[in-house]
């Protein structure tokens, strides 16, 4: 089954984007427009929660790179929560957390926005 779901909480400075399901290609697209979107609307400083999201793949990691080059061309900042394992693993290995703070929860990933 192919089940995505976003949800969005806007918190003054901030939004979070929490994600459920496989972030690929077409579903991937979907957290970008939003993304792009709240940028769009003026949120610089965004985090996006992982905790329920089991796989992400090749796709799904070019449109988060995306995300961040739209924020830094905006001078923002974006924080990833809640990745497994493996998933911080690659995310470290393709220098993803060089441009982005990856963060074991929600709060401290706020926290250091």
């Amino acid at each position: 089954m192919n089940k995505f779901d976003i949800q969005i909480r806007e918190d003054g400075e901030h939004a979070v984007i929490e994600t459920a399901g496989y972030l690929n290609d077409a579903l991937g697209e979907q957290l970008a427009d939003k993304a792009k979107e709240l940028i769009g609307n003026g949120y610089t400083q965004l985090v996006i929660n992982l905790e329920k999201t089991t796989l992400i793949n090749s796709i799904g990691i070019s449109i988060l790179i995306e995300i961040i080059e739209a924020l830094h061309e905006r001078e923002g900042a974006l924080n990833f929560c809640g990745l497994s394992a493996t998933q911080e693993r690659t995310f470290r290995m393709m220098a993803l957390a060089k441009y982005a703070g990856i963060f074991p929860d929600e709060e401290s990933a706020i926290a250091n926005l």
